[in-house]
């Protein structure tokens, strides 16, 4: 993989699991990434670090996805000015509503971009990440139309003949 554009970061291993469909679909894409475990909690230096570098180091966007107090995605954006895309995970008592609370309550001047939570916000950032850097590359533009029209066309396909 050449160098990575995209940053996905996570507050555990435990999270690896979801955010592979995140990874899946930029490979999908062919835009590289990397992948990093950094806690805002267990290793704040390291976490603010990366993403005060990361703009240096070539990465274009952050996915941040945390469970729980969830302040992984905040904690990266106050140390970078590339675009933070935030997934919350589920958490063991809420299910992860209490990571996406936290992810949308950011203060006003601290943007990150909030999707759902789990397997479904992953896939939505990898995608949203794509569409941000399709606006400037016409290759990787061309292939999100192509995935959009598959999509359009796979529902268009599908006949219910098993309504009651």
């Amino acid at each position: 993989m050449s160098h990575p554009l995209i940053g996905i970061v996570m507050g555990s291993d435990n999270d690896w699991p979801l955010l592979r469909a995140a990874a899946a679909t930029l490979k999908q894409f062919g835009v590289p990434y990397e992948a990093k475990v950094l806690s805002a909690h267990r290793t704040p230096d390291e976490a603010l670090d990366y993403a005060s570098g990361a703009a240096e180091r070539g990465l274009k966007v952050l996915i941040g996805a945390a469970g729980g107090a969830a302040h992984l995605a905040g904690v990266l954006a106050a140390k970078t000015q590339l675009p933070v895309l935030a997934v919350p995970m589920p958490s063991k008592h809420l299910q992860g509503l209490d990571s996406l609370l936290a992810m949308v309550q950011m203060p006003a001047g601290i943007p990150v971009a909030t999707f759902a939570i789990g397997e479904a916000g992953a896939i939505n950032a990898a995608l949203f990440a794509v569409a941000m850097l399709a606006l400037g590359d016409a290759k990787l533009a061309a292939k999100l139309d192509k995935f959009r029209r598959a999509q359009t066309e796979k529902v268009l396909a599908k006949k219910l003949t098993d309504l009651p």
